[in-house]
């Protein structure tokens, strides 16, 4: 009798210990009163999937960011003025003084010339930006360029002409890259004029990733545009004869 008193007594104690002990752990939760180790991430367990609703809405709202690419933010118009031809060493018979004179010479020569005098303008970029929307598959970009025309010695009024160019890349691949002719009229050789170009013929395959990237900028590789006349074609008649 006296070990079914004593037993259940304990049985009952810790029946009323457990209780405690689990009213304890749901009341802690994640404050760190109580930390049996229940309920611990593994650290080396993955991590659960991303939502892929989530996924889908960041890539649809996903615009290729637009670059200006170091050297192409500006473009200088220079007069074609005839150079002199440089003049001849003439040799004294002195191998040191001849020697001297002619490593002068060299390094004059490998020196650029300063041509800011025959600057007609000089274009430069400011900013640039970009829009996107998307349909069927397919990317529509719209790129926006912003810039400033600075007249220099040599300029006119008129219409001036800028090779810009635009392109997107993924990588190495080139999906779109188009240059412009864009044409600005400048009218005040005083003070600079400013410009905003836009190409919203952009189109390109839907990205899968965030691993697009588009550019904009001067292109002074371009070839300039030219007027083929047509050729004459100078027949000789024939002879006449009876």
């Amino acid at each position: 009798m006296a070990f079914r008193t004593s037993s259940g007594r304990f049985l009952a104690g810790l029946a009323l210990t457990g209780f405690m002990l689990a009213a304890a752990g749901c009341q802690s939760g994640d404050n760190g009163i109580l930390n049996l180790g229940f309920g611990k991430k593994d650290p080396t367990a993955p991590p659960p999937p991303q939502d892929s609703k989530l996924l889908a809405s960041q890539l649809q709202a996903y615009c290729p960011r637009v670059s200006v690419r170091d050297g192409t933010a500006f473009f200088n118009t220079y007069v074609n003025e005839v150079r002199k031809p440089k003049p001849k060493l003439k040799r004294t018979g002195d191998a040191a003084a001849d020697a001297a004179a002619q490593a002068a010479a060299d390094a004059a020569a490998a020196t650029p010339p300063d041509d800011s005098a025959r600057i007609i303008y000089q274009a430069s970029i400011s900013d640039v930006t970009r829009d996107c929307s998307r349909a069927d598959g397919q990317l529509t970009m719209t790129i926006a360029v912003a810039g400033k025309i600075v007249p220099g010695p040599k300029f006119t009024p008129g219409t001036i002409t800028m090779p810009i160019r635009t392109a997107v890349m993924h990588g190495t691949d080139v999906l779109y890259s188009q240059i412009h002719q864009y044409q600005v009229q400048v009218t005040d050789p005083s003070a600079a004029t400013q410009f905003v170009f836009t190409d919203s013929n952009i189109v390109v395959p839907a990205p899968t990733a965030s691993d697009y990237q588009a550019y904009a900028g001067y292109d002074e590789t371009a070839p300039k545009a030219t007027t083929d006349k047509p050729k004459k074609n100078h027949r000789k008649k024939a002879a006449v004869t009876n």
